[in-house]
């Protein structure tokens, strides 16, 4: 049996005369290349969901063969995005936090690490910050600090900045 070969994006896939399969699958690489170029993810390439896709689509080569071409597209769309999302997950699942993971230490810390960069700032700077963090309203700080709501505004929004470029969130 005579066999060519047709590539797309370094993907290799046997297009032989006869085999229905194999033209199901030259007919779609398109669709399952824009597929998996939309899905490219950490860890995984475009060449490693198309090989995802392509065996999802073998496995149910038999139920596929049988439709229409418009109803062969969509069940082609399906199981190849269905595979796609599950070799997403599969990498995902990898990449877990250990069991020993404490988020509220984590919290904790972050939090201790933003008051500390709130100390280090020059006032009025460090007292607005500190206030609207105490939940006051900018009319009560600009009281308290006998400035206009505006102005309270303006450095917070500076005071966020400045914090912003210090902290390593």
């Amino acid at each position: 049996m005579s066999c060519s070969f047709f590539s797309f994006c370094d993907v290799i896939i046997p297009v032989r005369a006869k085999d229905p399969f194999d033209e199901l699958l030259h007919r779609y690489r398109g669709l399952l290349f824009t597929l998996c170029s939309r899905y490219k993810h950490r860890g995984l390439e475009v060449n490693d969901l198309i090989q995802e896709t392509t065996i999802a689509l073998w496995r149910n080569r038999e139920r596929l063969l049988t439709l229409g071409s418009v109803q062969q597209a969509a069940l082609a769309w399906k199981m190849s995005r269905n595979a796609v999302i599950n070799a997403l997950r599969r990498i995902e699942d990898m990449d877990e936090l250990p069991e020993a993971y404490d988020e509220q230490a984590e919290d904790r810390s972050l939090i201790q690490e933003l008051h500390e960069e709130i100390n280090r700032m020059e006032e009025p700077d460090r007292t607005i910050l500190n206030m609207q963090l105490e939940g006051y309203s900018y009319e009560e700080i600009g009281q308290a600090l006998e400035m206009t709501e505006k102005n309270v505004s303006v450095r917070l929004v500076r005071a966020k900045e400045k914090l912003r470029k210090t902290m390593t969130i």
